[in-house]
């Protein structure tokens, strides 16, 4: 092997091995499903494409499990890469693409699977969260083909479809996204999962998918708090404050939990701790041990330029003695939003839970629309500590630590799981409920 092939694979293998583990965590690989792919140059500005070999356990990678291909012919490593390899070549022809990942995505691929006669021209997916609908650009497409595994019928499609959206389905086989680098291919996969896991939640509670998805296509401003920030190129980088060890420790912390405890998908929501005239922030509060995220310290007053999730979180601050701010889109809590209790014309105000934990720590969690502002979210969180928006995820308040207030969204979590089974099944769960929660 060339010192350009060692050095490439050296320097790629620890993302390649984390971005694997990743998957499989998420439970969007089995052992070993899915592909991960760059666009490589060496020092002399020769082009390789990086990807996993056929069969590798992604999860469990080992260094001779990457393998670097010539972008103009097949040479020798096409034998032992993926048998996608055409495939992703091709998305990383798209101008502006640098990395693709496949990857078995099975909350989104069994909401797209359907029934109609073959040859068939599926429906695109439509997502009704936040994240999906700004990051996925409100659809994904999905695509029967005969030979669903590495077919040319794949190569050409795949690409075509991915030259306008961030990420594409073959019904039955899983997602294909594209990236700038492989955090921002990895996200598209998490949001495309997390959008599918939301529909199929809401689909068990008998929610009218497809009115919601009309009215959000209609309007989207009134269906959600904000519009959600494109990602940022820069966003993996690991941290921008020095001699802050503690601080640092916590915020990786608690990042790692939000990501391993699927209270919001790869590198979204956010959290912070106030200082004195400054507050340490992450913008990509969702991190995976191995990958990290952004960690920054900056003034805590308002800058003109602030995106909307940051100003929510001085706005509290500025509001409030709270020390600390967390904010996830839970999917449970986003589908149990848009619930109508039975005989009922508006969706569900306020969550009470029905478990022993649940009601042990929380009254009631109130649910509010997307118009809600920020003086009347602050006073319920003065009031409850944690507040679910419908279209804006779940935010949590704490007065001291990281911790105390990572117990919110975790808790609400469950609390929504016990409800959505416990309504699947056809209980009358506000009988469940404690009574003082009645008077609420």
């Amino acid at each position: 092997m060339s010192t350009e092939k060692w050095k490439a694979k050296k320097e790629l293998f620890p993302l390649f091995k984390a971005i694997g583990r990743v998957l499989l965590l998420n439970d969007m690989e089995d052992s070993h499903s899915g592909n991960i792919a760059v666009k490589w140059k060496d020092r002399e500005g020769s082009e390789y494409i990086v990807i996993t070999s056929t069969g590798s356990q992604k999860g469990d990678l080992d260094l001779n499990q990457i393998c670097q291909l010539s972008t103009s012919q097949t040479d020798f490593g096409y034998y032992k890469a993926s048998s996608e390899a055409d495939i992703h070549a091709g998305i990383l022809a798209l101008k502006g693409v640098c990395a693709s990942i496949h990857a078995h995505t099975k909350d989104l691929t069994i909401v797209t699977f359907d029934d109609k006669d073959k040859p068939k021209d599926p429906d695109p997916f439509f997502p009704i969260d936040p994240l999906g609908f700004y990051h996925l650009k409100g659809k994904v497409p999905v695509d029967w083909v005969a030979v669903p595994s590495g077919s040319p019928e794949m190569a050409k499609i795949i690409p075509e479809r991915l030259s306008s959206f961030p990420a594409t389905v073959i019904q039955g086989h899983g997602t294909f996204t594209k990236g700038k680098n492989l955090n921002e291919a990895l996200l598209f996969a998490c949001i495309a999962n997390h959008s599918g896991y939301i529909v199929s939640l809401a689909q068990k509670l008998g929610i009218d998918v497809e009115g919601l998805r009309k009215k959000i296509r209609s309007d989207p401003d009134l269906c959600f708090f904000y519009p959600v920030a494109k990602y940022p190129a820069d966003g993996q980088r690991s941290s921008d404050i020095h001699g802050e060890d503690e601080i640092i420790k916590e915020f990786k912390k608690t990042g790692a939990r939000i990501f391993e405890s699927r209270l919001s998908p790869f590198h979204t929501g956010s959290i912070s701790i106030r200082g004195v005239k400054s507050m340490f922030y992450s913008p990509n509060g969702s991190m995976p041990r191995e990958l990290g995220g952004p960690i920054v310290e900056i003034p805590i007053s308002f800058n003109n330029s602030d995106p909307s999730e940051l100003r929510i979180h001085k706005e509290i601050y500025h509001n409030s003695n709270f020390q600390t701010v967390i904010h996830c889109y839970v999917p449970e809590a986003e589908a149990i939003s848009h619930f109508t209790f039975p005989g009922e014309d508006h969706t569900i105000k306020r969550v009470g839970p029905i478990d022993a934990e649940g009601s042990f720590l929380y009254l009631v969690i109130p649910v509010v629309q997307p118009d809600v502002d920020s003086n009347t979210l602050i006073k319920l969180l003065h009031d409850y500590k944690v507040v679910i928006i419908k279209g804006g995820g779940v935010w949590g308040v704490g007065a001291q630590s990281l911790s105390e207030v990572l117990h919110h969204p975790s808790s609400v979590r469950e609390i929504c799981l016990y409800l959505i089974g416990a309504i699947e099944r056809g209980l009358d769960v506000k009988k469940l409920e404690p009574k003082q929660a009645k008077r609420w």
